[in-house]
């Protein structure tokens, strides 16, 4: 059965806290890296054993809260961070446009201190396919010896696009991470593998990126 507003729901033995009175649910992920947030695309046959251990974030909502979950542009499974879930299919379509103009912020780990020349690669965005990312900028914080950290703060990007750009200056990633959304920032207090449901002001502000675009076309 279907959970209503008033109904404790928990993931994993934890309880996830929902707002009244909502038809479908959108949630902040904090998701490790390696952890599926989607289901594991086996092949006919295997779904036994795809299923063993190995649910994604995804499958686990849609079964505490009765609905399907979809991604907003999601991470690459090998990295982390801050991701979205809905279960309303208009609303994901609406998102998926919006996330596109919002302000981002990763953290990148790579391996040893990246030099002049490859932090302005990094800031010139441009990938092997010649398209170009919005970098706004690059600038260490913190880590030592063959681990560093970078944050970096960019515009509609994904973290597959930014792994790429990073690796094309010969640089070794090991992590990228997504800490911040358009308002969204991953909170210390929403530890890994936890989900918080986000509010209407959070889901409005998310799409006033879509709006204002739309706004200039006419």
């Amino acid at each position: 059965s279907r959970a209503s507003g008033h109904d404790k729901v928990r993931l994993d033995g934890k309880l996830v806290h929902q707002a009244p009175s909502r038809r479908s649910a959108t949630w902040l992920c904090h998701r490790s890296p390696g952890e599926n947030l989607l289901p594991p695309r086996e092949p006919d046959g295997d779904a036994a054993q795809a299923q063993t251990g190995r649910d994604a974030v995804s499958e686990r909502l849609s079964r505490r809260v009765g609905r399907r979950h979809i991604s907003i542009s999601p991470m690459p499974r090998i990295d982390g961070g801050l991701e979205l879930l809905t279960s309303d299919g208009e609303l994901a379509a609406k998102l998926q446009r919006a996330v596109r103009g919002l302000p981002m912020e990763f953290g990148l780990r790579v391996r040893g201190e990246l030099s002049a020349e490859q932090i302005e690669g990094i800031l010139g965005g441009e990938l092997d396919s010649g398209e170009k990312m919005q970098i706004e900028s690059c600038e260490p914080s913190g880590g030592e010896g063959s681990n560093r950290w970078y944050k970096v703060l960019a515009t509609g990007a994904n973290g597959r696009d930014l792994r790429a750009l990073v690796e094309r200056q010969n640089a070794l990633v090991s992590r990228v991470l997504r800490v911040a959304l358009g308002g969204l920032k991953l909170e210390r207090t929403l530890a890994r593998g936890h989900v918080r449901q986000l509010t209407d002001e959070e889901i409005s502000s998310l799409l006033q990126s879509q709006a204002g675009e739309a706004d200039t076309a006419d």
